[in-house]
């Protein structure tokens, strides 16, 4: 038959068919989307144009979010990886972990290299016993060092309690490279037992944390860092 351009019931019925379809399918697809790409197409679908066309595409381009407590985040701990954290000064955001592998660093880069050979070598050996290493402080700048010393003035009181926990520019060995500061509790506690056998020697009884090398059997603990 042909078509009825007059506006006709009858033209106007083939044309209201043919928009039911068009429709149809359209809802359709739609559903089919929003199954595929979840909550994230199911937004991008309210929008678009009259016809649905822009809302499809720009479902497609928006990606949905993951939601999957499987993926692990990106690898804060890669060599120098977000490059921007690492201000030179030694100092390491919370926001990173840092394996003493990561030497991009300048915390690692600018340690002694025997100390950082040191760690390294009982870092793996650890990890065989289920044990993982993270540096929470290396070497570390004279600016820094000071900084650590004035909130320490601030949070403990007076210079003289501070000093118990944090040492001078001039006295630190963090400031010449020789000492690193580690964690988990668990590395602590395998290396204090362990360390002694790449020299490694936990030197402050109030520091279970805070290593640095030695030659042979390791010196009798030191009360705190104020000696």
């Amino acid at each position: 038959m042909e078509a009825y351009d007059d506006g006709s019931t009858e033209g106007t019925m083939r044309e209201t068919g043919r928009r039911g379809s068009a429709t149809g399918w359209a809802v359709a697809g739609g559903l089919a989307l929003v199954a595929a790409l979840g909550v994230t197409g199911a937004v991008a679908l309210t929008g678009g144009s009259g016809d649905g066309t822009g809302a499809r595409e720009e479902a497609v381009a928006a990606p949905p979010r993951r939601t999957d407590p499987g993926v692990p985040p990106a690898n804060p701990g890669a060599p120098n990886g977000d490059g921007a954290a690492d201000t030179g000064d030694g100092s390491i955001p919370s926001a990173r972990q840092l394996t003493p592998f990561d030497t991009g660093h300048a915390a690692l880069r600018r340690l002694d290299p025997a100390l950082l050979k040191a760690v390294q070598a009982a870092a793996k050996d650890a990890k065989e016993e289920g044990v993982d290493f993270f540096v929470t402080s290396g070497w570390r700048s004279r600016g820094y060092q000071q900084r650590l010393l004035d909130e320490g003035v601030e949070k403990y009181g007076s210079l003289a309690e501070a000093r118990k926990f944090v040492e001078t520019p001039d006295g630190s060995q963090h400031v010449t490279g020789r000492a690193i500061d580690i964690g988990s509790a668990d590395a602590d506690r395998w290396l204090i037992r362990e360390g002694a056998r790449y020299g490694l020697c936990q030197i402050y009884a109030n520091e279970l944390w805070h290593f640095e090398l030695r030659e042979g059997k390791c010196p009798v603990l030191l009360r705190d860092a104020s000696r």
